[in-house]
Parts: structure tokens; C-alpha cells; sequence
């Protein structure tokens, strides 16, 4: 029997081309992988992706060659292209633990030299002002309440206490804020993420698509070569935009979460799937064999497949077959943590005033309730003279973090089990706190028995999320 090996192809021996010819060459070569790599040059590499990637759509062999490209000084708003990649990973500049200087912010080729370009500049320097104005009073009331420890130094006491009050201050930042973001993914999803990119509407996103692809090229030429923008993209999103713009004007303010549909039979077909996996007939079969079951009978099945989950360990994968569909509104920044939960499908709808913004209890406690105000009605202000003469899309920049946005999420439970008690813990964002906590409650009263498996322990409500952190949310 051949003696079993288990080694990396290392990336600084071979590019990632010819790792990716290495993997795909298998299937048809008896050779081991070190023998098929060293037979390989990068011009053999390129004729093999041509051929069978390019030529013949194997577009899979692809996904053995990773790139890992870092973004910086690229605006926010840019950032929701960049990380809108499902099979992605992403780390980003945290508006937690990070303070943004009053220059940090993006300048749009679309209002250069023209008068509105001159109010969106004052309106950002505005915002960043207020922002950086509102740290010292906001930190004022979080040192009361979290005080320095004996033997603590400033600079840790500062470093213990700093996300509790940037976590306010940070409402007041706007898209336009630039960050740095690094990004792992292949060569598949480096090309489709390009083509996105290259087609967007807005001009920093179609030059970073650009860019993108220039550094791409060097890396892996010929997986992204073709790359291109897409008609399609382009002129389906502006038909839709344009159409729907006409027919879909009013702005309602329904509840912020409202479950809109979800499996029905939920603990029935997650029971049947379970069966299925270990049995040898149908779907169907195993459905007919659940459906007559005791209360007693499932939960004894129940208890069986769930039971045993400990708060690290990942849920069986037959969850996944019950979703859910949730109508949702939040704050942006509530949003920036929400959009990184990607196994998810999420429509959010453009950033814009539209829909009122949320005021931080901290800020009123810090007596910068006014200056807060005033800096939401500036940018709603701007946002709207941009919106008209320019786009709505270009006046996204100065949408804040405090502003509403409205988001269409389809989970499954699967799914929620992870982001429920992630966003509902202690230290997450309470932007997004009180979100979780009602999908739990929401979640427990549409499958009880199902749900009750989440491991929940939280003693905080969603009510009590809101009373202690906000004074509005519109």
C-alpha cells in the first residue's frame, strides 16, 4: 500500500497559477503533486489556464489560486463593493478601536470642480470635526462610569475604556471615511469581484476594480485577464434603478425587524433531513415517517441531534434546510457588522437620509446633543443637493453612521445560531445588540422547540438594549 503524505505546496516555490494547474492536474495524472509541480513552468501554466479555464469554462480550477490583496485609504462606502464577496475573508479598520484624523475622508471625482464639491467637502470636515470634538466629552462620562484602577496607567485605562465611548462618536463618521481593508480569495472570486467593481456606478469603485485587476494580473495573469465590466451589470441595475425609482417613492417606517416568511413543517423537515442522512430512502419517506411522531417521539429526536451542542461547536448542517426571510432597519454601523454575516443573502438598499438616524444616549449624557443634531441635519442637507443634481449614489458619501438603512435578509437556522448569540453578547457593537436579541425572541416564538437549542444565557432583552443606549432610533 502506498505510504500516505500530507504537505503544502508552498507559494513562495510556486505561483499560484501553477499551484492551481498542480490541483487540476490530478484527475487525469497518476503522478503525485510534487512531480506534476515540477514539470510545470509559469508559461506551461498559462496555456493550461487558457485551454481549459478560459477555452473550455472549467472555472473551478480557478479557486486553487489565492491571492491575498491589501486596500488602503479606500472610502467606506467603497468597502461595501470590495466585501461583497460571499466565498471572501476579510479584515477591516475597526471605527471601534481606531480614531479617524479630520482629513480622513474620500474626494469624489464626480463633484470635482464644481460649487456642490466645495459643500461636500465642508460637509465632511464638518462630521469629522464633530467627531473628533465629541471624544473627549464622551470618554468624560464613560471614565465616571468604568473609573482608572489602582496602578493603572492613563494609556491603559484609555485602551480598557476607548470602544465604549468611540462606539458613540463613531455615529458621526460618513462613508466618505477612508479605511484600510485586507482581502483572501481566489482567482474565481477575485474575477467576478472585479467585474463588479469595474461596473459600479461610482468612480473610486470602478478605479479600485481597476487596480485591482492590474495587481491581480502580475499574480495570477492569465485567471483574471478577461475580467472585464459587464454590460449586463451596468445596464440592468440602471434599468431597475430607473424604473423602480418612479414606482417605489414612499418611505414608510414599518417595525425594524419583521420576520416575513420562514419554513413552514420547520421541525418536521429538519427531523425528516436528519433520518435522511442516515437512512437509505426518500425525503418524502422521511417525512412520512416524522410527520405521525409524538410530541415525546420528537423531542426524544430532537434532543438526539442537538442535545449535545456546546456553545463552540457548529450545529449540524441540516438546520440549514429551514431559512428564514427578515425585513430589517438599522443604523450604518449596525449594518457594517450585520453585511460581514455573508453565508446569509442580504439586499440592503442604497445609503441614504431618507430614514431618520439613531442618537446614542451617550451623546445627550455628554451634553453634545446639539452639535450631534446639527451635523445630522447638514449631511441630510448635502446629501440631498448631492442626490438631486448629482446621483443618489454619489451622495451616499456623506450618509453617516447614525442613519437608517433598510436590509432584506434570507438565513437559515443554521445561521442564526451563530449570528444570534455572536451579536447579542457583551461586547458587541449595541447597534447590533438589541438586532439579535429580537431575532432570538422573534426565532423562539415561531419555532420554539427548535431554538430553544441556541444555548441562550443572555439576561439582557432587546428592550433593555435600546433603554440603555439610545434616545431614538429615528
Amino acid at each position: 500500500m502506498p505510504k500516505r503524505e500530507i504537505y503544502p505546496l508552498s507559494a513562495k516555490d510556486l505561483t499560484p497559477e501553477t499551484i492551481a494547474v498542480t490541483f487540476a492536474k490530478t484527475s487525469r495524472s497518476p503522478l503525485s503533486f510534487r512531480e506534476i509541480a515540477a514539470e510545470l513552468t509559469d508559461e506551461k501554466s498559462a496555456q493550461f489556464h487558457e485551454k481549459w479555464v478560459v477555452g473550455y469554462g472549467h472555472a473551478s480550477v480557478a479557486e486553487h489560486a489565492v491571492l491575498h490583496i491589501a486596500f488602503e485609504n479606500v472610502s467606506r462606502l467603497a468597502i461595501e463593493t470590495i466585501e461583497g464577496n460571499r466565498l471572501a475573508s476579510y479584515t477591516e479598520k475597526s471605527t471601534r478601536y481606531q480614531k479617524w484624523d479630520a482629513d480622513s475622508f474620500w474626494r469624489p471625482t464626480e463633484l470635482e470642480g464644481i460649487p456642490l464639491g466645495h459643500d461636500y467637502n465642508n460637509t465632511c470636515r464638518h462630521l469629522f470635526q464633530s467627531y473628533l470634538d465629541s471624544l473627549e466629552p464622551l470618554k468624560a462620562v464613560i471614565a465616571q462610569r468604568y473609573p482608572q484602577k489602582d496602578g493603572e496607567t492613563s494609556a491603559r485605562h484609555d485602551g480598557r475604556i476607548r470602544s465604549k465611548y468611540v462606539d458613540a462618536a463613531r455615529y458621526l463618521l460618513p462613508a466618505s471615511a477612508l479605511a484600510n481593508v485586507g482581502m483572501t480569495a481566489n482567482a474565481r472570486v477575485y474575477e467576478h469581484a472585479i467585474r463588479k467593481m469595474l461596473s459600479h456606478p461610482l468612480h473610486e469603485v470602478r478605479e479600485i476594480g481597476a487596480e485591482v485587476k492590474a495587481v491581480s494580473t502580475k499574480i495570477a495573469p492569465t485567471l483574471v485577464k478577461y475580467a472585464d465590466e459587464k454590460p449586463y451589470m451596468m445596464e440592468t441595475n440602471s434599468a431597475l434603478e430607473d424604473t423602480l425609482d418612479e414606482m417605489f417613492k414612499t418611505a414608510d417606517n414599518p417595525a425594524w425587524l419583521e420576520l416575513i416568511e420562514h419554513t413552514q413543517e420547520a421541525e418536521e423537515k429538519f427531523l425528516a433531513a436528519c433520518l435522511y442522512r442516515f437512512g437509505v430512502g426518500s425525503f418524502r419517506e422521511a417525512l412520512a415517517q416524522v410527520r405521525p411522531m409524538s410530541r415525546d417521539q420528537r423531542d426524544a429526536l430532537l434532543n438526539e441531534a442537538l442535545s449535545r451542542l456546546d456553545r463552540f461547536d457548529v450545529p449540524l448542517r441540516e438546520l440549514e434546510h429551514v431559512t428564514y426571510t427578515f425585513d430589517s432597519m438599522m443604523d450604518q454601523g449596525a449594518y457594517f457588522e450585520v453585511k460581514r454575516h455573508r453565508m446569509m443573502s442580504q439586499t440592503p438598499q442604497r445609503l441614504t437620509t431618507e430614514l431618520g438616524y439613531a442618537t446614542p444616549s451617550l451623546i445627550t449624557a455628554a451634553g453634545i446633543e446639539k452639535e450631534y443634531h446639527a451635523a445630522m441635519a447638514l449631511a441630510d442637507k448635502t446629501y440631498h443637493a448631492i442626490a438631486n443634481e448629482i446621483n443618489p449614489h454619489v451622495a451616499g458619501y456623506v450618509v453617516t453612521n447614525a442613519h437608517n438603512r433598510r436590509l432584506l435578509m434570507t438565513l437559515n437556522l443554521r445561521d442564526t445560531f451563530h449570528f444570534c448569540r455572536l451579536r447579542s453578547a457583551p461586547n458587541a457593537h449595541f447597534g447590533v445588540r438589541y438586532l439579535a436579541h429580537r431575532m432570538h425572541e422573534i426565532l423562539m416564538e415561531t419555532h420554539p422547540t427548535l431554538t430553544r437549542y441556541m444555548l441562550w444565557d443572555r439576561a439582557e432583552t432587546w428592550e433593555d438594549v435600546l433603554e440603555n443606549n439610545f434616545d431614538s432610533l429615528r
